[in-house]
């Protein structure tokens, strides 16, 4: 498979970028046997027509990523290929809370036993429709028989699509079921993008702060991460394109409404200019959306929150929607709207990853979408979140101290909470546990310098009472780190 490596001279990228992309595909996809012995740096180089610093910069970035090993005298050998483990993106849930054994650890240090969990974004299991899901797998099986097991399209199950196509088209989305891919939930979607457009060195935009679980992606890629502030109404546009001006990022990726961590979202003014600045720099938008649908007091698919591609008419935004939050996260199912010039590329990253999305859940989540349980499903959602909304917004000013800035966002399902000038999230984050209160700091939500100053708190997994005790335990930690007037303690023990 050596034999298939050319390098174009003539190209902008360099030729050690060139031959480093070209191996890490050729071992990712088992096109060449693991612990097999690649060509010494003097042949290959001889054969490629190169230097030998050529051949030493692609095994050294290989051996960054534990593709290749060297055995010392031998030479450079093909790495065996390691399954990834579930965690291994970061994904916020995880990375924050979820692991039952680092939970368990903690609470041995809370006073409270039980913990009032606002880290994490994950709905609980009593809002998970089984009853329903039950009757409709039931259904799809007395159906489908053993053709529901079968191996299904990579692009995804055709009637599914077509429900998804309906079912945007409320948002006043506009996609055919040939633009639809399927794929096993949002985080695969940045994967599977991050593998299609990216190699080593290429440069990203993202918003500050931003998705954990996406940062953790690019930079497995080796991309070039850069931070663009977001405000209250959207990513800053001047800085954005005074960026554009001096650098040509592969993607920018954003989320438009109830951005995580912030809860922010764009203004109609700044999504429209977004895609004028994409027409006029050639850029591409990857926009994640998974929280629109929980919009409070807003009618389905109005204006204020409607979605960047809802609004693109040159195919400038790659969208990726997920049902994690609004229907049951272990299912793992989302998918892409893609445009056509992408499509093949894209198509061949979603089956280097998995081949197919699991076609039995497929399958279901049509039926719910046919028998117009979606539509109960959200709004059962929207009834139980709007709730705890209000009630954490009451509870935040009536027991947070007034030091204390948040914006209330109208929709999804965090706040985003800027600590008094002198207060650090460090040491609030271990008083808090303490008292059994769970947040999220801020700082995992930041590529680099990340801001000591913010928390993000989310109405997901906790009832009203909850809520009102939660806060009510949070200001009187924060009213008495005010009152010592105390310098706070920045040492700080990583979460994983």
């Amino acid at each position: 498979m050596i034999e298939r490596v050319q390098l174009d001279q003539s190209s902008s990228k360099h030729l050690y970028i060139q031959l480093y992309s070209q191996l890490k595909e050729l071992i990712e996809r088992r096109k060449i046997k693991s612990h097999t012995k690649l060509p010494s740096i003097r042949k290959f180089a001889k054969e490629l027509g190169v230097n030998n610093v050529t051949i030493v910069n692609a095994y050294n970035l290989l051996e960054e990523e534990e593709l290749v090993y060297k055995k010392v005298g031998s030479g450079t050998y093909v790495a065996p290929i390691v399954e990834l483990k579930d965690d291994i993106y970061l994904d916020e849930e995880v990375y924050i809370d979820e692991d039952t054994k680092f939970i368990e650890e903690k609470k041995r240090g809370s006073k409270e036993g039980k913990i009032i969990n606002f880290a994490t974004a994950a709905p609980t299991p009593d809002l998970f429709p089984i009853k329903p899901f039950k009757r409709l797998l039931n259904k799809v099986l007395d159906r489908d028989g053993g053709y529901a097991f079968g191996y299904q399209k990579s692009q995804g199950y055709s009637p599914l699509r077509k429900s998804i196509s309906q079912y945007i088209g409320k948002c006043q989305i506009e996609a055919s079921i040939d633009e639809i891919q399927i794929i096993s939930g949002a985080q695969q979607g940045i994967d599977i993008l991050a593998k299609t457009f990216l190699d080593y060195g290429d440069k990203v935009f993202v918003e500050r702060p931003t998705y954990p679980g996406a940062i953790s992606v690019f930079k497995s890629r080796h991309a070039d991460i850069r931070e663009v502030p977001i405000r209250k109404d959207g990513i800053d546009l001047d800085l954005l394109e005074e960026e554009l001006e001096k650098e040509k990022p592969k993607f920018l990726y954003l989320m438009p409404n109830f951005q995580n961590p912030t809860g922010y979202s764009y203004s109609q003014e700044k999504k429209e200019r977004i895609l004028k600045l994409a027409e006029e720099y050639d850029l591409l938008i990857i926009e994640d959306d998974c929280l629109s649908d929980l919009n409070y007091g807003v009618g389905y698919g109005e204006n204020k929150f409607l979605a960047l591609k809802a609004m693109d008419k040159d195919d400038r935004v790659i969208y990726i929607k997920s049902f994690s939050k609004i229907f049951m996260p272990g299912l793992r199912l989302a998918f892409l709207i893609i445009p056509e010039r992408y499509f093949d590329d894209i198509l061949l990253s979603k089956y280097m990853s998995d081949i197919f999305t699991d076609g039995l859940v497929q399958r279901v989540l049509d039926l719910y979408f046919r028998e117009e349980f979606w539509e109960d499903q959200i709004n059962k959602l929207k009834q139980t979140y709007q709730k705890r909304y209000e009630v954490m917004v009451v509870a935040l000013n009536k027991y947070l101290p007034q030091e204390v800035k948040f914006i209330t966002p109208q929709g999804g399902l965090n706040l985003w909470l800027e600590l008094p000038q002198g207060l650090t999230v460090k040491k609030l984050y271990d008083k808090a546990f303490a008292a059994g209160v769970n947040i999220a700091p801020g700082t995992v939500f930041y590529y680099t310098q990340p801001q000591e100053d913010k928390v993000r708190l989310s109405i997901a997994a906790v009832t009203e009472e909850e809520i009102k005790e939660g806060i009510k335990r949070l200001g009187k930690i924060i009213s008495k780190e005010l009152s010592n007037n105390k310098d706070w303690d920045n040492s700080w023990m990583p979460m994983v």
